[in-house]
């Protein structure tokens, strides 16, 4: 009998961990399809002024020596995310204001359905992440999500680069950059590193804060799988690492992109 009911107690978790392995295969259905429609962009040229690689890289992206104007943005595809050790197929919804700031929308799924919900945004420097355990809010959230939304603007949306006064570029070596974005009334800053033979962004790290009350560690964006849209070439899968995890955390995989759609309230929003 105690050997029973040793092999029962046993068998529940077990069964809990197979139950869950086998709802992690499960991919959830895209978020339906944003209605609005990319208008025709007007352009900016690129200035002779930039520093080598920085100059190679978006005029590569362009096509060009015009760069499309991107003000807003709304991105949507799938994404793999680690939560409490787990790896989570999920989906995102991501809303930009160029220059200002975004609003992500993620779900993390099992057997495809939700099962925990983020919605986080930040406007002009100041954040609110409304996550499965609580809401968070502060200066060390607010650093994070503003390194946030200046990289995803300069994979998605790099004309805000040229177009927003505040932002600037140092030199480094034929293959890296300083970018130096605005942060509350200071600054940021990002090492961007350029592929030698595409000359597009290989990776792009700061030091961030991974925590409230937690030290700033660094922080890489590394992106791939650059494909057209809209006549940007784009990268269509990026990966995030904090560099003491060692693995990436997120891989957000973009298939839609739609540009230059009214954002002002769907921006404050939560949901998809």
């Amino acid at each position: 009998m105690l050997w029973t009911i040793l092999a029962v107690l046993v068998s529940i978790p077990l069964g809990l961990v197979l139950i869950v392995g086998l709802g992690l295969r499960f991919k959830p259905a895209r978020f339906a399809s944003y209605p609005g429609t990319t208008p025709t962009l007007s352009t900016v040229a690129i200035p002779d002024d930039l520093p080598a690689p920085v100059d190679r890289y978006l005029r590569t992206v362009a096509g060009g020596d015009v760069l499309p104007i991107t003000d807003s943005a709304v991105l949507t595809g799938p994404a793999r995310l680690r939560f409490g050790g787990i790896t989570f197929n999920s989906r995102v919804r991501f809303i930009e204001l160029g220059g200002h700031g975004y609003r992500h929308y993620i779900e993390l799924t099992l057997f495809g359905q939700p099962v925990l919900k983020a919605n986080e945004i930040i406007l002009d420097g100041t954040s609110r992440m409304e996550l499965p355990f609580g809401v968070q809010e502060g200066l060390e959230i607010d650093q994070a999500a503003n390194l946030s939304a200046w990289g995803e603007q300069a994979a998605w949306m790099p004309s805000v680069l040229l177009t927003d006064p505040r932002v600037r570029w140092e030199p480094v070596d034929d293959t890296a950059a300083r970018l130096i974005v605005p942060f509350k009334t200071g600054e940021d800053e990002f090492l961007v590193k350029f592929d030698p033979e595409t000359g597009l962004i290989r990776s792009m790290e700061a030091l961030r804060f991974k925590e409230k009350g937690g030290e700033k560690v660094l922080w890489t964006i590394q992106m791939a799988e650059w494909v057209r849209f809209h006549g940007l070439l784009l990268p269509s899968a990026i990966t995030l690492t904090w560099a003491d995890e060692g693995s990436p955390w997120a891989t957000f995989t973009i298939d839609e992109v739609v540009y230059n759609v009214d954002v002002e309230t769907y921006i404050r929003a939560n949901g998809p």
